[in-house]
């Protein structure tokens, strides 16, 4: 059961997808706040796996509100949910730590794709608005700190960088290159120790920055 705390000022909202992450399909709803400011003490209290985080909130915004996350509980993964093409918003959201971004009005399927995919450490990004986003969280002066070189991965690593940029899972790399999901991580830990990335939504704006996958992929 992955536990999920909503983070949404529209009480509609939160009744719509309280409705979609039922505990029938392996959801519980273990909190909820209308407003940035009350994630905090509310990650404290539940202990949710995942934040589900609006991006555009009246008080305190998704932004703030996941940056803060970010600083004082950095495994937490935060999935933003917008009902607009946001760039800007968006490209805030991954600079402060979000481990990626869905449009609200996806099909329910799709929204438990994204949840669970995220719960579990891997990015998920919108493919109808990624190359938008990607190229406004670009333009920010220095995003990632360092730029470090390709030429430090090696052939397999690069390999593994790119399915990364993809949106695959570990899982889903290990069956495409035929090794153990064990190694998979390996590779993937060094990708991040060697290239200095955070966690795998920067991997997936690093993978685009350097033409290991192209938008629309």
């Amino acid at each position: 059961m992955i536990r999920v705390l909503l983070v949404d000022d529209q009480e509609l909202v939160r009744a719509g997808l309280r409705g979609i992450l039922r505990e029938g399909f392996g959801f519980q709803i273990v909190g909820e706040c209308a407003d940035g400011d009350e994630a905090l003490a509310a990650v404290v209290d539940a202990r949710p796996d995942i934040v589900l985080m609006d991006v555009r909130m009246r008080r305190v915004g998704g932004v703030a509100a996941t940056r803060h996350l970010h600083d004082i509980r950095p495994d937490l993964p935060v999935l933003a949910l917008t009902t607009f093409d946001d760039d800007e918003a968006l490209a805030g959201m991954l600079r402060a730590g979000a481990a990626g971004f869905v449009l609200k009005g996806v099909p329910a399927e799709e929204l438990h794709r994204a949840v669970r995919t995220v719960a579990a450490g891997d990015a998920w990004l919108d493919p109808s608005v990624t190359s938008r986003v990607l190229a406004v969280y670009r333009s920010a002066p220095n995003p990632r700190g360092a730029n470090p070189e390709l030429d430090q991965l090696t052939e397999r690593e690069r390999h593994v960088l790119s399915l990364i940029g993809q949106g695959r899972t570990n899982t889903e790399i290990a069956e495409q290159l035929y090794i153990g999901e064990g190694t998979v991580k390996t590779h993937v830990n060094h990708v991040f120790t060697k290239l200095g990335l955070r966690d795998r939504a920067a991997a997936v704006v690093f993978a685009y920055d350097n033409d290991l996958v192209r938008p629309g992929h």
